[in-house]
């Protein structure tokens, strides 16, 4: 038997509002999703990589207390601080984000190390969330050192202070006030004993700005605490907690490094990196070997070289030969053994790594050479 005309029509009126309840409940379900999930970091010197080119790091050192770092989209909070140090000393960590190398941990496809003379622009953006119920300041740090080095302290330290509660004060004394990047700033200098640093400390709190880092670094260079033929090794953005600090947060970052016509991180009047990699590889179910063969293409050699790419997810080294890799996750750096750390022009070195994944195996879309994007053979 056919249903009736009005029977039919009261059916599809049905199935057409169920449609409409379904699609408006799943509307919101997408509508409170993020994008991604949010990545909680408590290791005393964990770090994740956002947007694909950053990294987050927590960087505990001058505490045991708990502290944990939620990496979201564009930044990070702090969501656990425990535990409080004398102000009259160092802070008990750096929680931040970072572009650049910070003790061999790269962020993926970064210029850095790069020659301070053969940087024509450094543009940032940064934007701060801060709490009341804290002693810290609101830290940026630009790292400088005579050599192109991805590991260990920098000669000279740079740090803005964008924002400062409590009583603490930067390292060494006041020298004066400067005007940079359009605003004006008490202006400090002194060593911690390890490096050398100048402070610029804001009149009062900045939540956001955007600017060009180098600014800063050549006031660094007049001062004659850098030389423009240095290199600026990383860019960053966090917090120095003294006491508690739950709450803060980075809401955005972004960093890029623009360098001059015809300059690359050799510096200016070099020859131009030029490089191309190829990625072998043996896949097994959970596991593989990878032999990276990175070829010298450019005209002149390169010395002390360093390969910078980005495990796909899932993937972990687990061993490696020929080179020393930074991290076992994420962003990693590829660093020469001694008998291996010159390329060659028209050469090449090989090194390889084992490693284990999860789901489906992908190779490493992009490779960098000392900061130079390589093609693929």
């Amino acid at each position: 038997m056919r249903p009736s005309p009005h029977s039919s029509r009261t059916a599809r009126g049905l199935l057409a509002a169920l449609l409409t309840a379904l699609a408006a409940v799943a509307a919101l379900l997408v509508a409170t999703q993020p994008a991604q999930a949010d990545t909680v970091i408590c290791e005393e010197f964990g770090s994740t990589v956002i947007q694909g080119r950053y990294v987050v790091q927590n960087n505990r050192w001058g505490t045991s207390a708990t502290q944990c770092v939620t990496a979201t989209d564009t930044g990070f909070r702090v969501s656990q601080a425990d535990g409080s140090v004398p102000t009259n000393g160092a802070p008990k960590s750096y929680p931040s984000v970072f572009n650049g190398c910070h003790y061999t941990n790269c962020s993926p496809g970064t210029a850095l190390p790069a020659q301070v003379s053969a940087i024509s622009s450094a543009p940032s953006s940064i934007s701060y969330g801060y709490v009341s119920n804290a002693v810290y300041n609101a830290s940026y740090d630009i790292w400088l050192d005579p050599t192109p080095r991805t590991d260990g302290v920098n000669r000279t330290e740079i740090m803005i202070w964008f924002n400062r509660v409590g009583s603490i004060q930067p390292i060494g004394s006041p020298v004066g006030t400067a005007s940079v990047g359009g605003r004006s700033w008490e202006v400090w200098t002194g060593s911690n004993g390890s490096n050398d640093v100048i402070s610029f400390v804001a009149p009062s709190a900045i939540s956001a700005w955007s600017f060009d880092v180098m600014d800063f670094v050549d006031q660094a260079v007049a001062r004659g605490m850098a030389q423009s033929n240095w290199y600026l090794t990383s860019v960053q953005a966090g917090f120095e907690p003294w006491q508690n600090g739950a709450g803060l947060a980075v809401n955005s970052f972004s960093s890029s490094v623009d360098l001059g016509a015809g300059g690359d991180p050799g510096g200016p009047g070099e020859p131009a990196t030029a490089c191309q990699v190829t990625y072998a590889t043996n896949v097994w179910q959970g596991g593989f070997t990878a032999d990276v063969t990175v070829k010298n293409t450019g005209s002149a050699a390169v010395d002390d070289w360093r390969l910078g790419f980005t495990l796909p997810s899932g993937q972990r080294v687990t061993n490696s030969w020929n080179a020393d890799l930074s991290g076992s996750t994420g962003a990693v750096t590829a660093s020469p053994a001694a008998h291996n750390a010159r390329i060659a022009a028209g050469g090449s070195q090989t090194f390889g790594y084992q490693g284990t994944y999860s789901g489906t195996f992908t190779k490493p879309s992009a490779f960098r050479l000392n900061g130079t994007a390589c093609t693929s053979a």
